[in-house]
């Protein structure tokens, strides 16, 4: 049987590479299609020295740094791989991925981890966001939005299996594509995180430094709250507009290691996670060190994080994405935080290993294949 794994695209290892990564520790022999690959030499290790099959947007100008910017060009870009010789294609996709083209004969099994989230439900927000809410290029950008949503349902029906990684994407997926799909919990390095032995006296979030993540949120918040201490890793475009809204009390450390952000996850009094997103590894990496969440209440992170109405919570819910609600959030915290304890958050964070997604992606696939 031969085997083709397709992603979007390869440029940093993140959340759908950890996802790809167990793949292909399922599928070693697979071949391996990507949009792009601009993987830095000290990021591949995951892909186990394989090559990558890539779409002609490698080749265009400027496409390094600026690969999302030929968006328009990506559904055409990811039909012209041939996978006719492919008995089974295993994609990777919250943009294109799912959309390559297959026979009767083929096997397509689509792990989603969003469908095109702004080209769908959350197209206004990144248009304003970008600036692109009006214009001449406002149009020409809702456009080509219109386009690729059109497409991005037509590709639907090539795809006979879809799984989601949360039940908030599943929900997702049957509210756009009006499909089915089986829930398959992304994979948590669990042997990386680990329990720290004491906390210390301050709060951490950590993420890309994109609008929709809401740092800007959460130092906004913490700016509000001078006697606690926020330390913030990541790095992104609005690093320089973070900075200069931030606190005295709040220490931006940009770009680094696992290492060190694992330290400071061990260390922390609570993470703070203000995004809605589509699951979240970092909340699941910090209970894996036994560090409660306080987080927005919704999308993935309800159902990686257990609120205090548990019988064993691991963090803290806040109801809007605005100062005065995570304010609140964090008071709550330091007034009933002592019902969360450590082991509740490695216990809970125990639920999303490397090894069930292997054995839950593997069996899903193994049952495709006999039906």
């Amino acid at each position: 049987m031969k085997i083709a794994i397709v992603h979007d695209w390869l440029v940093t290892y993140a959340g759908a590479e950890r996802v790809l990564e167990q793949i292909l520790n399922i599928y070693p022999e697979a071949d391996l299609y990507s949009l792009v690959d601009f993987l830095p030499s000290g990021q591949r290790g995951f892909l186990q020295g394989k090559s990558v099959s890539t779409s002609f947007i490698q080749r265009l100008p400027w496409s390094s740094r600026r690969y999302r910017q030929y968006l328009p060009l990506m559904p055409l870009a990811v039909e012209q791989f041939d996978l006719s010789g492919y008995d089974l294609v295993l994609s990777c996709s919250h943009a294109v991925a799912k959309g390559v083209l297959t026979g009767p004969d083929q096997l397509h099994i689509s792990y989603v981890h969003t469908p095109i989230r702004y080209a769908w439900d959350l197209q206004h927000l990144y248009l304003r966001e970008s600036g692109l809410d009006r214009g001449l290029k406002g149009w020409l950008a809702k456009v080509s939005l219109h386009n690729i949503r059109q497409w991005d349902y037509r590709t639907a029906n090539g795809v006979d299996s879809f799984i989601a990684n949360s039940q908030y994407i599943a929900r997702r997926i049957w509210k756009v594509y009006r499909r089915e799909s089986t829930v398959i919990y992304p994979p948590v390095d669990l042997t990386t995180y680990s329990p720290g032995i004491e906390k210390e006296d301050f709060y951490l979030t950590a993420s890309r430094m994109v609008p929709y993540k809401k740092i800007n949120l959460v130092v906004e918040a913490f700016k509000a709250m001078p006697d606690k201490k926020l330390i913030v890793i990541g790095d992104g475009p609005e690093f320089n507009k973070i900075r200069a809204m931030a606190g005295k009390n709040t220490t931006l450390l940009g770009y680094q290691s696992g290492d060190v952000l694992k330290s400071h996850m061990q260390r922390a009094r609570a993470f703070v996670f203000a995004a809605e997103e589509d699951f979240g590894i970092t909340p699941v990496e910090a209970q894996a060190c036994g560090t409660p969440v306080i987080a927005f209440g919704k999308g993935g992170a309800l159902e990686t994080v257990k609120g205090l109405d548990s019988d064993s919570p691991t963090g803290i819910f806040f109801q809007d994405q605005s100062v005065n609600s995570l304010v609140t959030a964090v008071r709550l915290f330091e007034a009933e935080g002592l019902a969360i304890q450590a082991d509740h958050c490695r216990e809970n964070a125990l639920r999303f290993s490397a090894e069930r997604f292997r054995e839950e992606y593997k069996a899903f696939v193994d049952r495709a294949l006999g039906r």
